[in-house]
C-alpha cells in the first residue's frame, strides 16, 4: 500500500512538471506580440517577424518570421498575364518553379540578372570553381549541400533540376539577361529586388532570391536568414514606374539588338510621386550621375526625407558611407531630434562608415581620413551593431522618421549606390505600414552593442601614433581630378591613372571582361599591380 502511494506521489510530480513545461511553452507562444495592422494595399514583411511564424520547406525546421519566398512565389502565382523580375541573384527553387508553371499556362516571363550571379551553379567547372575566390567558393560548397538531397556527395541531374534555380529557369526556356545586354562587360552592380505581376502587383525588398537572404544557410541550422524587408504594393499606378525601369533596362530582350540601358546610362529621371489609399510613395531608380546635382539623386532624396525629422529618425543599413546624409543627421540632432542607428557589424567600423562620425570619431586609412571626413562636435550612444544569429548579416536598407514615414528598398545608403548601381529606392508615409518597421527596429536594437569595440579604439589610438599627421581631403579639392571607372574606361581612359602604360591597360581591361572589379583589392589580380599602385589609384577609381 506504501509502495502504491509512493508510484502515485511521483507520478503527480511528474504529471504537474509535465504540464508546468507545457504551460510554459504555451505561454511563451502566447507572449509572441500581436501581428499588426496592415495596410491593404501596402503589404510589409520580414523574414524576422516575431509575430509569426512557419516551417522552412528544406529544413524543415519551425521558427519565427515571414516565409519571404513563399511569398515571392505566392504573388507570381497570382499572375494571369505577365510577371517582370529584376533581381541581383536568384538562388530559390520555389521562386523558379513558380516562374515556369506560370510560364506554361501562357504568362509572359522576363527576368533581368546580375551578371555575376547569371549562370547556374552546377554548370560551373571544377577549373572555374577553382577560381573562384574565398567567399564565393563557401558558397559553391553551401549550394552543393543543399542540391544533393540524397547526401551521397554527388549531384544528379534530377537533383540538380529540382534545386539549382537557374537549371529550372534554363531547362523551361525562360527569357534572362543581365547587365552585359548594353555591350558592356557590366554595369557597377544590378541590383534591383523587385518583381511586377500583371503590370499591378509589385514587390519591392531587400532581399536577394537567395537562401542566405531569406530563411537562412542550409547547413548552419542556426542561421535565420540575414534580416530582410519585402513590400507587396497592388497598385497599377506604381506598376508603371516600375515597368518602365524593366524595359530601359530590357530593351529588345535577349535576342536582340545590345540596346539595353543599365548604370549610367539609363536616362535621367526625377523621383515620381504617387497617391495609393492613405499611402503617399515616392519611388526613384539609380543611379545618378555624379555630374548632376547631389539633391537629385537617390541619397538627395533620402537626404531630404531625413531633413523633415521633428522627433525621431531609426536606421538599420547594411552600409552607411555617405557623408553628406551624416550632415544631415548631425543638423537634426542639433534639433533634439532623437537618431538610432543600427549597422551591419562586418561595414560598421570601417574608416569610411558614418557611424564612426556619429560616435564622434574618426578611423584612417593609411594616413588618410575619409573625404570630407566630419566628425560629430555632439556625438551620440545610440550607435551601435545588433547581435544576430552567427552567419546572417544586417541587411536592411531602411530608415523609420517619426515613426510615420519610411525609407527602404535596395539602395544602400552608399555613395556606389547612389552613382553606379540599378536600385530602388521608395520612401512611404504612412503610419500602419511604419509601425511594421518601427517593430523590427524595436526587435533589433533590444539585442544591441553600442559604442566601438576594444579593438576599433586601439587601432584609432595605433592611427594617430603612425600618422601624426592625418589628412582629410575636401570633394572640392578632388573634384578637379577626373575619376576613372574601372570596369567601363577605355585604354586611354585608363592610361591617365597614375603608372599606367599601354600594356596595363590592356591587362586591366582583359581581367574585367573575365570578372569585373568591385572593389580595389580586386585589382591585386592583374599581373603588374602592387599594393602601392592601389594606394595611388584609391581616390581617383570608380565601379
Amino acid at each position: 500500500m506504501q509502495l502504491i502511494s509512493r508510484q502515485r506521489y511521483f507520478l503527480y510530480i511528474f504529471l504537474l512538471i509535465f504540464s508546468l513545461a507545457g504551460c510554459q511553452r504555451v505561454q511563451s507562444y502566447n507572449q509572441r506580440p500581436t501581428p499588426l495592422p496592415q495596410d491593404p494595399l501596402v503589404q510589409v514583411y520580414f523574414n524576422h517577424s516575431e509575430s509569426s511564424e512557419y516551417q522552412e520547406a528544406y529544413r524543415q525546421q519551425t521558427r519565427l518570421g515571414d516565409d519571404l519566398e513563399k511569398q515571392i512565389a505566392d504573388t507570381i502565382t497570382q499572375a494571369k498575364s505577365t510577371v517582370d523580375v529584376a533581381v541581383q541573384e536568384l538562388r530559390l527553387p520555389k521562386v523558379a518553379q513558380a516562374l515556369v508553371d506560370r510560364q506554361k499556362a501562357g504568362v509572359k516571363v522576363r527576368i533581368i540578372l546580375e551578371n555575376l550571379y547569371s549562370r547556374p551553379w552546377s554548370s560551373l567547372t571544377s577549373a572555374e570553381v577553382g577560381k573562384l575566390n574565398k567567399r564565393e567558393q563557401e558558397r559553391y560548397n553551401e549550394f552543393r549541400h543543399f542540391i544533393d538531397i540524397n547526401h551521397d556527395n554527388q549531384l544528379s541531374p534530377t537533383e540538380i533540376n529540382q534545386r539549382d534555380a537557374l537549371m529550372i529557369l534554363q531547362n523551361a526556356k525562360i527569357p534572362w539577361l543581365d547587365d552585359r545586354a548594353d555591350g558592356s562587360a557590366g554595369s557597377s552592380l544590378m541590383h534591383h529586388k523587385f518583381v511586377i505581376v500583371d503590370n499591378r502587383l509589385v514587390i519591392i525588398t531587400s532581399a536577394n532570391f537567395t537562401l542566405s537572404d531569406t530563411s537562412g544557410d542550409f547547413t548552419n541550422p542556426s542561421s535565420l536568414g540575414n534580416a530582410n524587408n519585402l513590400l507587396q504594393i497592388d497598385s497599377p499606378e506604381l506598376a508603371s514606374l516600375f515597368t518602365e525601369e524593366f524595359n530601359i533596362m530590357w530593351g529588345d530582350g535577349p535576342e536582340g539588338q545590345p540596346n539595353s540601358q543599365f548604370g549610367l546610362q539609363k536616362p535621367i529621371r526625377l523621383p515620381k510621386q504617387i497617391t495609393l489609399g492613405n499611402t503617399k510613395i515616392t519611388v526613384q531608380f539609380s543611379p545618378t550621375s555624379p555630374t548632376q546635382p547631389w539633391n537629385n539623386s537617390s541619397n538627395g532624396l533620402i537626404g531630404k526625407t531625413l531633413g523633415s525629422a521633428t522627433k525621431s529618425i531609426d536606421m538599420a543599413l547594411f552600409v552607411f558611407s555617405e557623408q553628406p546624409l551624416a550632415n544631415i543627421l548631425e543638423k537634426r540632432h542639433q534639433q533634439s531630434v532623437q537618431i538610432r542607428a543600427l549597422i551591419e557589424p562586418q561595414f560598421a567600423y570601417r574608416p569610411y562608415s558614418e557611424a564612426l562620425d556619429m560616435m564622434g570619431v574618426a578611423l584612417s586609412n593609411k594616413c588618410k581620413y575619409e573625404v570630407d571626413n566630419h566628425p560629430w562636435q555632439n556625438p551620440i550612444t545610440s550607435v551601435g551593431v545588433p547581435v544576430l544569429p552567427k552567419g546572417d548579416l544586417l541587411h536592411h536598407k531602411f530608415g523609420v522618421i517619426d515613426s510615420q514615414t519610411v525609407i527602404t528598398g535596395s539602395h544602400n545608403w552608399s555613395d556606389a549606390a547612389n552613382n553606379g548601381n540599378d536600385e530602388t529606392l521608395v520612401v512611404m508615409e504612412n503610419p500602419i505600414v511604419a509601425a511594421h518597421y518601427v517593430r523590427e527596429f524595436a526587435r533589433l536594437y533590444t539585442k544591441v552593442k553600442p559604442g566601438l569595440p576594444p579593438a576599433i579604439q586601439e587601432k584609432i589610438k595605433l592611427e594617430k601614433t603612425r600618422c601624426p599627421q592625418i589628412k582629410t581631403s575636401s570633394s572640392t579639392e578632388l573634384q578637379a581630378i577626373p575619376k576613372v571607372n574601372i570596369n567601363t574606361a577605355s585604354l586611354e581612359e585608363l592610361a591617365t591613372l597614375p603608372g599606367v602604360g599601354k600594356k596595363l591597360a590592356q591587362r586591366i581591361i582583359i581581367s574585367r571582361q573575365q570578372q569585373k572589379f568591385t572593389s580595389l583589392q580586386d585589382l591585386e589580380r592583374v599581373p603588374g599591380v602592387s599594393a602601392r599602385t592601389l594606394e595611388k589609384w584609391s581616390e581617383r577609381l570608380t565601379w
